[in-house]
């Protein structure tokens, strides 16, 4: 049998392989996938026909190498992901038949959200999120939700590092982004008024899990001057505190 360290750099390289792969490289050559991973061809070449017989990689007709299907149905068991969106799923489906725009749920994964569900309105404002998407925690509405409710130490790395700015409304001075998470915290949202787009505005809310912290968050994305934020706010509360009560009573 291989031992752990024989194993452990085996490992770390197929992580390395699967690493390259990102939303703007959906599909790689072998070559591409040596440079992008910083591996020789030979290696990435053995361990990619692996991951091929095992389905964490496919092999199209031109050669070139996509995330396989089993990769996706393996990280779909991931408790944040899979049990938060069953529960909530009902609830974003009635909020986006009663708004008709763009409803996300997302969670925080150290100082970035993730993005767990989207459903798209009919003639919703187009957004630059996707499902298993990352974004930053510092200009959508969610992030802004997250981040406020995020502990101390998190709040305070994102605080004092670079602030990505978006479009000009984009909030990039550590005080003022303080003060606007102590807004959400003290009216129970977020607003993100074209800080990430200039046409688009979003209003998110916490959600709360069983032990009453805040797990993930919410939110509508409309065209901007479409709706007041501030009238849109209690139909996203009321949608986060039911999402919240299905959490804290759904079976472990």
């Amino acid at each position: 049998m291989p031992t752990a360290e024989r194993t452990g750099p085996v490992v770390a390289r197929a992580l390395q392989i699967l690493g390259a792969f990102t939303p703007d490289r959906r599909a790689l050559t072998l070559s591409e996938l040596s440079r992008y991973a910083g591996l020789p061809v030979s290696t990435v070449h053995r361990l990619a026909a692996d991951l091929v017989a095992w389905g964490a990689l496919e092999r199209d007709q031109a050669g070139c190498y996509h995330i396989g299907l089993r990769l996706w149905e393996i990280g779909s068991l991931a408790p944040r992901g899979l049990g938060l969106r069953e529960a909530a799923l009902p609830y974003l489906e009635d909020l986006s038949q009663v708004t008709r725009e763009n409803v996300q749920l997302a969670v925080r994964e150290g100082t970035e959200v993730v993005f767990v569900e989207r459903i798209a309105g009919s003639k919703a404002v187009p957004v630059l999120t996707r499902v298993g998407g990352r974004f930053a925690l510092t200009a959508t509405g969610v992030g802004l939700v997250l981040l406020a409710h995020a502990p101390d130490d998190v709040r305070e790395q994102v605080l004092s590092g670079p602030i990505k700015r978006y479009t000009e409304r984009t909030i990039t001075t550590p005080h003022r982004l303080r003060a606007a998470l102590a807004d959400t915290r003290a009216r129970g949202y977020a607003i993100s008024d074209r800080q990430v787009t200039m046409d688009a505005v979003s209003v998110a809310a916490p959600i709360h899990g069983a032990e009453g912290d805040v797990v993930a968050a919410v939110s509508l994305v409309v065209h901007y001057g479409s709706a007041s934020p501030h009238e849109l706010a209690p139909l996203v509360r009321t949608s986060a505190r039911a999402i919240s009560r299905a959490l804290m009573t759904a079976r472990p």
